[in-house]
């Protein structure tokens, strides 16, 4: 009988442990956009300074959202609104909309503030010569389907503009970037807003009057429906993030110049350490 009575007390013990690591544990989803990467590695450190054990998992947008539903994924950190709605929808309550910790982000034609004469995507019109690279009048692009790229396609479209969109990569395009701007020379590229490469060099956005770009977009954090009951603590912490275009272009610019996530992310927390304290504060179950 004894037996019995320590097995059961021992099966029971073995059930709170695993309900107690499940609840400090936290899956985010992550993709290899240079603002994701940050975020993800940033609270990655944050939340395990406050006991969570936190892991990264890498994944496509769809997988992204699939994942969440199933509650496979706990929480994503970037989703944007309106752009993101598509991919929500088929969820319905699966998936929960947490609070905005960015706000105004866009895409964009971006062109170095050196550039003269050009303010507008209109404008390119008459400099197309200025842009030719190989032989064409070129922007450079990101990804083939990815949101921008298609937005790209439209701008010229719409704007008639006598331009190629040549895609390829985001380290692709920024090494382009970089190669132009140390020789002062013209070139056109798309980008978005946040992004360090507004911290690292002195950019222009062209103004949009036919809104090809989307702008004015919210930045949230999402998760699967029941995570904030089951980690409140993390809810909270996250729900009083909010970081302005300088402080996130600053973080990602001290990762990209550290060379890695992880240390680039810890010298910016370092740095930022009131900041920092504030979001983790608003957990108040210590």
């Amino acid at each position: 009988m004894q037996s019995i009575k320590t097995a059961l007390i021992g099966a029971v013990l073995c059930s709170v442990a695993g309900q107690a690591n499940a609840a400090d544990s936290v899956t985010i989803g992550t993709n290899n956009w240079a603002e994701n990467i940050a975020i993800s590695h940033m609270w990655q450190q944050l939340l395990d300074e406050k006991g969570h054990d936190v892991s990264l998992s890498e994944v496509s947008k769809p997988v992204l959202f699939g994942g969440l539903a199933e509650g496979d994924i706990d929480v994503s950190l970037e989703v944007w609104l309106p752009s993101d709605s598509e991919y929500l929808k088929p969820y319905g309550e699966r998936i929960s909309l947490h609070d905005t910790w960015y706000d105004d982000a866009l895409d964009a034609l971006v062109v170095p503030a050196y550039v003269e004469d050009i303010d507008t995507i209109e404008q390119l019109k008459a400099h197309a010569d200025d842009f030719e690279y190989q032989g064409e009048s070129t922007i450079f692009g990101i990804e083939p389907g990815s949101s921008i790229a298609s937005e790209t396609d439209a701008t010229i479209e719409q704007y008639s503009l006598p331009f190629r969109q040549l895609s390829s990569s985001e380290s692709a395009m920024l090494a382009q970037l970089k190669d132009a701007y140390q020789r002062h020379e013209p070139i056109a590229v798309t980008l978005w807003q946040p992004h360090w490469a507004f911290a690292e060099y002195d950019l222009k956005v062209l103004k949009d009057p036919k809104k090809t770009y989307s702008a004015g977009e919210q930045i949230k954090w999402v998760s699967h429906e029941g995570f904030a009951a089951s980690h409140p603590d993390v809810a909270k912490m996250l729900d009083a993030w909010h970081m302005t275009p300088e402080q996130l272009s600053q973080l990602m610019l001290t990762i990209e110049k550290a060379g890695d996530p992880d240390d680039g992310a810890a010298q910016w927390i370092e740095e930022n350490r009131k900041l920092v304290d504030g979001w983790l504060a608003a957990d108040d179950s210590d």
